[in-house]
């Protein structure tokens, strides 16, 4: 299984349960040399979801090209204390049912969707699309759950969707702000 699949936020064998835009560069992960009593903090990106047919084959195209704003993003914490000791969680931002067509075409129409945070454990960390972004001390799982149980759950396309989502977690753990621009103004050094 590749390890985006296993980033799905559909294919997941976690708990999988809520928790209440230039191109980008395929990275290799780089992860920094681990800080005992810090959780690290990372930033993923994955292809969004679609229907089959003509509109899967279009957000495959444009993940494929590395567009921006076709992509999902999520935050994912590695652990660093026991008993989870280097396990990985990613927390992300969705629709609750991104794969019915008519929830596609609400949201694309701009309307507000139901949405919903999840939180799932990972067997590793993704090669591609995975930055490291900065540490937090020890609890930041702790921390990640009360921020998400805070966070308003209906999404609405370019206002309050995944990009919001994983900008305000990362900027609650590390303190940085708007993650994913410094993210897309730094592809073109990660190439």
């Amino acid at each position: 299984m590749n390890i985006l699949s296993e980033l799905s936020p559909f294919s997941l064998t976690t708990t999988n349960r809520p928790v209440n835009r230039p191109e980008m560069a395929t990275a290799p992960l780089k992860s920094p040399a681990r800080i005992a009593g810090r959780d690290e903090v990372y930033v993923a990106a994955m292809p969004l979801r679609a229907t089959k047919g003509p509109a899967q084959l279009l957000t495959s195209a444009a993940y494929s090209l590395k567009l921006w704003d076709f992509q999902h993003f999520m935050v994912i914490i590695r652990t660093s204390s026991p008993p989870s000791n280097s396990q990985a969680f990613v927390f992300d931002f969705q629709p609750e049912d991104p794969e019915n067509v008519y929830v596609a075409l609400a949201a694309l129409s701009g309307r507000s969707i139901p949405g919903t945070v999840l939180k799932r454990k990972l067997r590793k960390l993704p090669k591609e699309r995975c930055w490291f972004v900065g540490s937090y001390g020890e609890h930041a799982l702790d921390v990640a759950c009360k921020f998400s149980n805070h966070w308003e759950t209906h999404l609405k396309i370019g206002h309050h969707d995944c990009r919001d989502y994983t900008n305000g977690l990362v900027e609650h753990l590390t303190g940085e702000k708007d993650v994913l621009e410094r993210l897309r103004r730094s592809s073109v050094d990660l190439e």
